[in-house]
């Protein structure tokens, strides 16, 4: 099986059903087709799907690429807001978690805090919002405390895509009738919006009085056939969890993280938290290494909202000399297609490892190409279940197709000890 990335003059899904992504503009030398690829899924209200090459999440990807994708787009914001503006940084659940964890790490921003779809009821939620076109609908803002995001330094939106900007604009009505500020910027690895949607957020700004400022790394327009959705569902169904012809082994890694240093953005992530951070993803790496093979390639697979961690941790690995692709898990379902030119060519549906949780979950590729990987699996305590390792879950999913697995368990930040270690804290 060829890799989801290899180089084709002509995607899948435009050849055969019309589907294109075109590019209009950039100021980063990059383009729209070599930032995504069309993909599909069977969805009444939006049957196309933008597969990023740069972000990891459907398609392993070289960690490095994906840092670097998020440091110029960190750039682009550092260009429109100036050197003095001290951003405070947010970032879209799930697709853009790590993504807006990098451009928070490029910018030294004070604070970055992502979206979840997590409920944690001993932090509660400060604000939501909602995402119209998605499959889960819903976005909760869980800081340690209000005051990390009361305040007005300019605050930067980051998502992976800009389709409409409505997801945006919810977030600003959302933060700013908690905390009003002068000035936003959204960012986007791609913005693919008409000119109408851009209308609109300029008409929302005006109603609010405030700056709205968008920066991408190229700016496109999809191209969307009449009769997609109906084209879509003709197609053969989709094959998922394919069975190889042995079952592949399944070993654990505990992870110890510092309770008071927190593993990602979903409560806040301080700018003084950085060094204690790094600190322990080397250590993670460290432990990580100690268990592989360095002659053989590894797949570091995140487990949906949890991206940042694995990717610095695959990103340790391969400069320490391993060959390392990253990706994650994702709540979106998404259509299979085992054929040249088409992104995702291999699909694993496994059962949400979260109590409570009853949508599944999806995998999609996890292959290297033509050679045998190790897909390390990191994940953090809530997921840590019997669903987890159940007939149906990703361990089971992935065993059985024959791929080798080493499960990284994060203990992960206590939320109640980086409250108490945050009091008085502000950003």
């Amino acid at each position: 099986m060829s890799s989801p990335t290899e180089v084709c003059e002509v995607p899948w899904a435009t050849e055969q059903l019309g589907l294109m992504f075109t590019h209009v503009s950039s100021n980063t030398g990059m383009t729209i087709p070599d930032l995504v690829m069309p993909g599909l899924r069977r969805n009444l209200r939006r049957a196309h799907l933008l597969v990023s090459t740069v972000l990891g999440k459907h398609v392993p990807t070289d960690p490095s690429v994906v840092i670097a994708a998020g440091d110029r787009l960190g750039d682009q914001v550092a260009a429109v807001l100036g050197p003095e503006a001290d951003p405070v940084v947010l970032g879209f659940a799930e697709t853009a978690t790590g993504l807006g964890h990098c451009v928070a790490a490029r910018l030294n921003a004070r604070c970055y805090l992502h979206s979840t779809r997590r409920d944690v009821p001993e932090i509660g939620t400060f604000a939501g919002f909602e995402e119209g076109h998605s499959h889960a609908t819903s976005h909760q803002l869980q800081p340690t405390s209000a005051e990390l995001f009361a305040n007005d330094h300019p605050l930067v939106l980051v998502d992976d895509e800009i389709s409409t900007g409505a997801t945006a604009v919810d977030a600003i009505r959302a933060l700013h009738e908690h905390s009003p500020r002068r000035r936003y910027v959204i960012a986007s690895l791609v913005d693919m919006r008409a000119q109408d949607h851009r209308d609109a957020v300029d008409d929302v700004a005006a109603e609010l009085g405030v700056q709205i400022d968008s920066v991408s790394l190229a700016e496109g327009y999809t191209v969307l056939p009449d009769g997609l959705v109906e084209s879509v569902d003709a197609l053969p169904d989709s094959v998922f969890n394919v069975v190889g012809a042995r079952t592949g082994t399944v070993e654990r890694a505990d992870i110890n993280w510092p309770a008071a240093v927190p593993e990602g953005g979903r409560h806040g992530f301080l700018r003084e938290d950085t060094e204690e951070f790094d600190a322990a993803i080397g250590s993670a790496a460290a432990t990580l290494g100690e268990r592989l093979d360095p002659r053989r390639p590894v797949i570091v697979v995140g487990s949906e909202e949890l991206m940042y961690l694995p990717l610095r941790i695959a990103e340790v690995m391969s400069t320490s000399g391993y060959r390392v692709r990253f990706q994650t898990t994702t709540r979106s379902p998404a259509y299979v297609l085992d054929q040249a030119g088409y992104p995702l060519r291999r699909g694993f549906r496994f059962t949400a490892p979260e109590n409570g949780e009853d949508q599944p979950r999806f995998v999609y590729n996890a292959q290297w190409s033509d050679e045998d990987p190790v897909v390390v699996v990191v994940i953090d305590t809530a997921a840590d279940t019997d669903r987890l390792t159940a007939r149906g879950g990703l361990l089971d999913v992935l065993s059985a197709s024959g791929t080798d697995v080493l499960l990284a368990v994060v203990s992960g930040a206590d939320p109640r000890s980086l409250r108490a270690a945050r009091v008085g804290a502000s950003a």
